[in-house]
């Protein structure tokens, strides 16, 4: 069961490149990374080797491949500095970030579901990551329980 939640998360993130190009936008980047580096986060904490494991998933992610490898790299890295130097001035830019994007309904769902892959990309969706999932959505202007989420 788990294998297969695994194989339709890794199925919708490849999807997601085509409706990532329609959204291609500094915006649309910004939600995206700062939405990953909440979930990375998510338990409070990332180690190194969490980082590596993020890094190499939004290096090789479809949806994101559509900009700047670089950019990608240095967005993420930006965000999670700073949650690690202070969780709440990370989650308000985060927040924030999330945010320019509410109201555009199809960005925002493509931005929550992006948000879930990365959460359950090391096989494991748990409760805190969807807590913090839910939140993302509420920020996002869309309803959790759309998502499955708490």
């Amino acid at each position: 069961m788990l294998s297969n939640f695994l194989q339709q998360a890794r199925s919708k993130i490849n999807d997601m490149k085509d409706e990532a190009l329609k959204y291609k936008s500094k915006s649309f980047l910004n939600a995206a990374l700062g939405g990953s580096a909440l979930i990375a986060m998510a338990d409070g904490t990332i180690d190194a080797q969490e980082k590596t494991k993020m890094m190499a998933f939004i290096e090789n992610n479809d949806a994101l491949s559509i900009y700047e490898n670089s950019e990608v790299v240095q967005t993420w890295e930006d965000y999670i500095s700073t949650l690690e130097m202070d969780a709440d001035i990370g989650e308000a830019k985060a927040m924030s970030a999330l945010g320019k994007i509410k109201g555009k309904d199809e960005q925002a769902r493509l931005v929550l579901r992006m948000v879930c892959a990365i959460g359950a990309s090391d096989g494991d969706f748990d409760a805190d990551e969807q807590k913090v999932a839910a939140k993302i959505a509420l920020e996002l202007g869309l309803n959790p329980s759309d998502f499955d989420l708490a």
